[in-house]
């Protein structure tokens, strides 16, 4: 059987270029978007290796452990200390920095062990935990230590207690006194604006 000879069309001599003309452009085409996504993935790299902060999986370096008080809270310590002299009274520290471990032993005391409920707070959760609370007495004429808050050893007719809060606070210091539910006489803390939930995070105040 013969093909018909309808079927040996001649192609027209300017179809030829037209297709080769479109054939060039999808070329161009492909490689100007091969150049585009080049330029573009050299860009992010360069950005990736410049960056600040660096992909790692996620990773969050921990806080480094506390072992002291933080520096602002040293000085401010420091000065209560210098201030409470010059009004004739002489205070003690009792307490700075405290461990967990150590506010766990601390919390047990009159719940799992003898002895009187000294604070409301487990291990983690105390600003002591973090360097950022002391606890403080007084040191009377004859070198005894007192938590008495009406001993008068200055002789001004005001609780040599109550002005130490006094010097404390204008120092920075809140004052566990001031606690509604669980009052804490001898305790004195700078916070820094940070709770104990973002403390527990890693999150720590500026040391200047």
């Amino acid at each position: 059987m013969e093909r018909s000879p309808l079927s040996h069309h001649p192609i027209p001599p300017g179809r030829t270029q037209f297709d080769h003309a479109i054939r060039n452009k999808r070329k161009r085409n492909r490689l100007l978007l091969l150049i585009i996504l080049a330029v573009m993935a050299a860009i992010l790299w360069k950005s990736i290796l410049t960056s600040d902060h660096p992909f790692q999986d996620n990773e969050i370096t921990p806080a480094p452990p506390i072992t002291e008080l933080h520096p602002i809270v040293y000085a401010k310590q420091t000065e209560l200390i210098a201030e409470a002299k010059k009004a004739g009274i002489n205070i003690l520290i009792t307490d700075g920095f405290r461990s967990t471990e150590e506010q766990n032993v601390i919390y047990a005391r009159g719940r799992t062990e003898e002895g009187p409920i000294v604070t409301q707070v487990q291990g983690g959760h105390s600003y002591h935990n973090y360097g950022l609370a002391i606890d403080f007495a007084l040191r009377t004429t004859k070198g005894k230590v007192v938590w008495d808050m009406k001993y008068d050893g200055n002789g001004n007719g005001k609780s040599d207690w109550m002005e130490v809060v006094e010097i404390a606070k204008r120092l920075g210091f809140t004052w566990g006194g001031d606690w509604d539910n669980f009052p804490d006489y001898p305790h004195l803390q700078m916070d820094f604006g940070y709770s104990i939930r973002e403390l527990r995070k890693g999150l720590r105040p500026p040391a200047e």
